[in-house]
């Protein structure tokens, strides 16, 4: 009988993952991944075309989920403009909700993001979250400028610089494997020491 293509598929990813985290993208190699799984290499390949799409499969439906919670956090900022409510905005504290529901909820996909994705289309995982979350803060910024909050004038390249420090810090919780007890306590910290320099900043 013909095996299972979806047990099979099912199998190898595990493998891939628990390799890809010990060796990184790079030193590691379809054969590895393969024996591991207890199949041929040439069986590997009818499930992935190839190294990258494999490592795909596995972070892929997380940073979906991710820019699902950056949608909805974003529409919350907006739903705080509406109210008038910065107070509201600074205290809720969505990064440390990130962290505590989403990251710790798939840390090794993280862990793969930020640590072993060097030679993939993710290298620059970090980098591109900066941007997103500048090009949405400006955006931002400019629309509470146009409805008379007295926000104040920056540079977008001290904006990058300040957005890079914030998000290395935030993610330090996944590359250090911190547990999550830990984590909520170094969030906390982090949001008490960067809320009041943000509000400085930008005067929202």
């Amino acid at each position: 009988m013909p095996k299972d293509k979806t047990e099979t598929h099912e199998r190898i990813l595990p493998v891939a993952r628990k390799i890809f985290l010990e060796k990184g993208f790079e030193k590691a190699s379809m054969r590895d991944i393969a024996s591991e799984a207890g199949i041929t290499a040439a069986g590997l390949y009818r499930h992935f075309t190839d190294k990258e799409a494999m490592f795909c499969a596995l972070v892929d439906p997380v940073l979906e989920k991710l820019e699902q919670w950056y949608a909805t956090t974003r529409q919350k900022d907006y739903d705080y403009l509406d109210q008038e409510d910065m107070d509201g905005m600074w205290a809720a504290d969505n990064e440390l909700r990130l962290v505590v529901d989403l990251v710790y909820e798939y840390f090794e996909e993280f862990k793969l993001l930020l640590c072993c994705s060097a030679g993939t289309k993710y290298a620059w995982f970090l980098h591109d979250m900066v941007m997103l979350e500048q090009k949405e803060t400006l955006a931002y910024l400019e629309e509470a400028k146009q409805r008379g909050v007295p926000v104040k004038e920056i540079d977008p390249k001290e904006l990058h610089l300040l957005m890079t420090a914030y998000t290395n810090a935030l993610f330090e919780v996944v590359i250090h494997d911190f547990t999550k007890e830990e984590a909520i306590h170094y969030l906390e910290t982090l949001h008490q020491f960067f809320v009041p320099g943000w509000r400085n900043i930008l005067g929202l």
